[in-house]
């Protein structure tokens, strides 16, 4: 049984046992809340399934991409909620989720912000219903993403503005079934943060 957590464009919790039931999911679409909300949706997730914290087997956590001040707060979310719980975390690429069940090319397009669309792309879905990604992750400018994709008019367009923490985890049992090899441990960002440190300490003067 898994909890989920996603924050790569709203904020999503859910869990999902081993035959793939959704048991409780909470969703918000705002895209700036996601520290003020993930706490309280996770307890609200595992009330709703009214299930304790040991019935867990696993957590999944969202890697994107995503915009770096969102995105972080879903991983350490799952990797605290693990490390407490004594449970393993099992990294998933978001796009991977929202493909999940796709059985022809398409293109997963999300939004970046600043007129930018973070992309990947399928050719459908192998023998175990796993999405097989040939494209991406990667970002491009909305006005240029026919140009920038490859074999573009090859894929439908799957432009979505949330992804499900569901179908996070419900990928994530399937992966872990068929003995698929999961994310790396790096958050796929895809553009550095917006504030840097600085070089080093700052001057104080009298």
């Amino acid at each position: 049984m898994f909890l989920a957590i996603d924050t790569s464009a709203g904020t999503s919790v859910a869990i999902v046992d081993a035959g793939g039931r959704v048991l409780a999911e909470c969703d918000s679409a705002d895209t700036r809340k996601h520290a003020e909300v993930v706490g309280d949706f996770i307890y609200s997730c595992l009330a709703e399934a009214d299930i304790a914290v040991t019935d867990l087997t696993g957590v999944v956590a969202g890697m994107g991409p995503g915009p770096f001040t969102g995105l972080r707060v879903g991983i350490v979310a799952a990797r605290a909620f693990a490390f407490g719980a004594r449970l393993p975390v099992y990294a998933v690429v978001t796009h991977d989720a929202i493909a999940l069940g796709e059985t022809a090319p398409v293109i997963v397009a999300t939004d970046a912000r600043r007129k930018e669309f973070y992309w990947s792309t399928y050719s459908g879905s192998d023998e175990a219903g796993l999405p097989l990604r040939d494209g991406g992750p990667a970002l491009a400018p909305a006005a240029e993403l026919s140009a920038i994709v490859p074999n573009f008019e090859h894929y439908a367009l799957r432009q979505t503005p949330t992804v499900s923490a569901a179908s996070l985890a419900t990928l994530a049992q399937l992966m872990k079934a068929n003995g698929r090899d999961f994310a790396g441990e790096e958050a796929l960002y895809l553009r550095p943060p917006d504030v840097s440190l600085s070089a080093g300490p700052k001057r104080v003067t009298a």
